[in-house]
């Protein structure tokens, strides 16, 4: 039994780590703070505030695929000791983490990418995701784009 709950809570643990910073979080995270709350309602807020720290540093990694590898061992202890206490969370837990690699299989779980830029006081951003972007400085400190960047 310790062996079956042993591979659950590192099933599960994988799932929840490789649906941070995807379409797929929101739901995941739900879904484990439910088991949570089951078997301990005051958990759930720290629980959940772990939960955002983890999915946090996956977004701001630029390496998100060791900051996962890492989160899983402690994810795994923290549902291997969830389905410890309370036995009854081992079938969400299965059916969760059938359904998130289920999503990641049929291509349904896509990156979640967010970026804020904030320019003040005459201050100029220059954002990009998945790409390059070149500026250069005319006369008088006016931008101009490069027109290899394509339409703006």
């Amino acid at each position: 039994m310790n062996d079956e709950l042993t591979l659950l809570a590192e099933a599960g643990a994988a799932a929840v780590v490789a649906a941070m910073a995807t379409d797929l979080w929101q739901g995941t995270r739900d879904a484990v703070l439910g088991l949570f709350r089951r078997d301990a309602p005051d958990s759930a807020a720290p629980v959940g505030a772990r939960l955002d720290e983890g999915a946090a540093l996956v977004r701001m990694s630029a390496a998100p695929d060791d900051v996962r590898r890492a989160l899983a061992g402690i994810w795994a202890r923290e549902l291997h000791e969830l389905l410890r206490r309370d036995p009854a969370c081992r079938v969400p837990l299965a059916r969760l983490t059938a359904e998130v690699d289920g999503a990641f299989a049929s291509g349904r779980a896509a990156v979640v990418l967010e970026q804020n830029n904030t320019a003040r006081d005459s201050g100029t951003v220059f954002a990009v995701q998945h790409g390059d972007i070149h500026t250069t400085r005319g006369a008088g400190g006016a931008t101009r784009r490069d027109p290899d960047d394509g339409p703006q």
